[in-house]
């Protein structure tokens, strides 16, 4: 049994997402709150129990583990020689924009989305091109006219692909991942799609892989895939990147290898294969439990909080929340409700766009935690409005 229910105390534990004061309660970075599948506490208990903690290797069973995985739950085939193992989608991403595009260039980025894909993109010197998504209706949607005028500028080489969509929680379709995938071809874009968080998406709804949507996309393209948003284990540090492309994944291997972003620690592979291989049915009830999360608190807002919107999203434990009925700012809303209830939310500023006008909530916690938060989120917009 399960027991995503259990309130788990991890504050002076080390953990980034409950470093606060301690009357707050942290609904913000994207980490759950929940104890890992019994599969992967078991394959550390082992590794630990063996008392040896030398330098690793990435054995065979790593990528067998990707390859069944990939092939079982989305319907990707995936041959051993795409797969490069890495310490982390982050690390793999700036590594990318590093040595795949050169000083100056643009890097094309769907805002709102992951504030640190800007991070990677500033801090080596590149522009970041935004092409803002369009909302409309409570829905958010691909302008591809004003995406393909972004990939069409000559000092464009790279997309930042997100998909599933974060924050906004968009799964791509097939088709309009195969047009971006068409788009870029045709401008000379490498896309470098996030899939992180697709493994949590509502039970019934199956996200498509950026490698699985064209030719063009499966030639063209290069995925960052991992465990650890899934299974709740992003401290060990363990993800691979996927490229069919012979010669864009030589580059990408020379390009990890040389930022030394390559080389696992002792117990990355055992997480990622104790996960992949014996993690699903513990999956399935995670998922379960976050759609049902999701739903309360889309239903709670619309009965108690008029004032605000909840998107209605698909992928990710994550809600985006339409703040801009206030007419306040996102950064000030959330500074405001942090300081009068103690509730922590992301600010949607921090994802361009039209992230002024939202709020980001992680619903990845037991149900009384959830309920504390949003009651938080009432009282907060009581007083502010």
């Amino acid at each position: 049994m399960n027991h995503f229910g259990e309130e788990i105390d991890r504050r002076n534990t080390g953990s980034y997402k409950w470093d606060v004061k301690e009357n707050e309660l942290p609904m913000w970075v994207a980490d759950m709150d929940f104890k890992t599948c019994p599969a992967v506490l078991e394959a550390l208990e082992k590794r630990v129990a063996h008392g040896v903690f030398g330098y690793s290797i990435i054995p065979d069973e790593w990528y067998d583990a990707y390859i069944g995985w990939f092939e079982r739950r989305h319907s990707l085939t995936i041959e051993k020689d795409w797969l490069i193992f890495t310490t982390g989608v982050i690390p793999a991403i700036s590594s990318a924009v590093r040595k795949l595009t050169t000083p100056a260039e643009n890097v094309v980025v769907l805002t709102p989305c992951y504030n640190i894909f800007f991070n990677s993109i500033y801090n080596n010197g590149r522009n970041v091109l935004e092409c803002p998504l369009k909302y409309e209706d409570g829905a958010y949607s691909l302008d591809f006219e004003d995406f393909e005028k972004k990939c069409s500028h000559p000092q464009t080489t790279m997309l930042l692909l997100c998909n599933p969509h974060n924050p906004t929680g968009i799964i791509w379709s097939k088709e309009e991942l195969a047009k971006i995938g068409e788009i870029c071809e045709k401008h000379g874009v490498i896309v470098v799609s996030d899939e992180i968080h697709c493994d949590i998406t509502l039970p019934g709804t199956a996200y498509t892989p950026f490698l699985s949507a064209s030719p063009i996309c499966e030639n063209t393209g290069i995925a960052l895939i991992a465990p650890t948003k899934a299974f709740n284990i992003a401290g060990l540090q363990s993800a691979a990147v996927c490229v069919k492309n012979e010669k864009l994944r030589r580059k990408m291997w020379r390009a990890l290898n040389t930022d030394e972003v390559a080389e696992g620690n002792v117990f990355a592979c055992d997480v990622a294969i104790a996960a992949f291989n014996n993690g699903e049915e513990w999956l399935n009830d995670l998922n379960c439990y976050l759609a049902e999360n999701r739903a309360y608190a889309e239903k709670y807002i619309e009965e108690n909080i008029p004032e605000l919107y909840a998107v209605k999203g698909k992928a990710t434990y994550l809600l985006w929340i339409d703040c801009s009925r206030l007419n306040i700012s996102s950064d000030t809303l959330a500074e405001l409700i942090r300081e009068k209830t103690g509730l922590y939310l992301s600010e949607g500023c921090e994802y361009r766009g039209d992230g002024k006008n939202f709020l980001r909530m992680n619903l990845a916690c037991p149900r009384t935690r959830l309920e504390d938060g949003l009651q938080r989120l009432k009282n907060a917009i009581d007083m502010i409005k």
